[in-house]
């Protein structure tokens, strides 16, 4: 596994607000204990809410979630369209630009708005692999404003397969990388997937209604960190 997945991975696990002990995500992810203490000083020093320390364990102290831009999130989807096309052109006063763009967008990421805005650290992510996803973001923003239900065709970043038939509920932009918030049918629990490891996306005839503790809503009180 890429360490910028595990990152990702890493920040889904802390998205609780539970404490988390360092060997326990060094057992989920199979890597040693040390890397988890440097993947935890990254992402501080990314900007990521997280606090703790070796040996206690670690957790996420504010809601990760986007906060309110200018921006829509379909414009910014088009302006990250855009910068993955220059980004991966031969120009590379053009690159650097659009590196240099993406980093600016990442570094309001925060919703901690007194905090320096020193950014998420996700620019790192090749652009390339970001546009993967961006086929199947019409078809999930159509499917959550009309509550459809989706099939999609997904691959882990253990590069396992599977078939899920999924609700999705809401659209996040992490620095390049998307996910969607989903409540997954077989699964009977929510899920968070990236966008651009699904391979295939199906809008099904089948609506959905809200249901206690499967909405957006429910998800949202779940991941919400705890007053202490």
């Amino acid at each position: 596994m890429r360490r910028t997945d595990r990152l990702f991975d890493l920040i889904q696990i802390l998205r609780d607000g539970r404490l988390h002990r360092a060997q326990d995500m060094a057992n989920k992810l199979e890597v040693s204990i040390r890397t988890i203490y440097r993947d935890m000083d990254t992402l501080a020093a990314s900007g990521v809410p997280v606090e703790g320390e070796r040996g206690v364990g670690y957790m996420i102290t504010a809601v990760i979630t986007l906060p309110p831009l200018n921006l829509t999130l379909t414009e910014l989807e088009a302006l990250h369209l855009g910068m993955a096309i220059v980004g991966e052109a031969a120009d590379e006063e053009l690159q650097s630009a659009a590196k240099s763009l993406s980093a600016k967008i990442d570094a309001v990421l925060p919703e901690d708005r007194s905090a320096p805005p020193t950014g998420w650290g996700f620019a790192i992510y090749p652009f390339a692999d970001a546009a993967k996803g961006f086929q199947h973001m019409p078809i999930i923003r159509a499917a959550i404003r009309s509550r459809q239900k989706l099939a999609i065709t997904y691959r882990a970043l253990d590069e396992e397969v599977s078939h899920r038939v999924i609700r999705p509920l809401q659209l996040e932009y992490w620095g390049r990388v998307w996910t969607c918030t989903v409540w997954c049918e077989m699964r009977s629990d929510f899920r968070v997937f990236r966008v651009d490891r699904i391979e295939e996306s199906k809008i099904l005839p089948e609506l959905f209604v809200e249901e206690p503790g499967k909405t957006l809503a429910d998800y949202m009180a779940k991941i919400t960190p705890k007053e202490v």
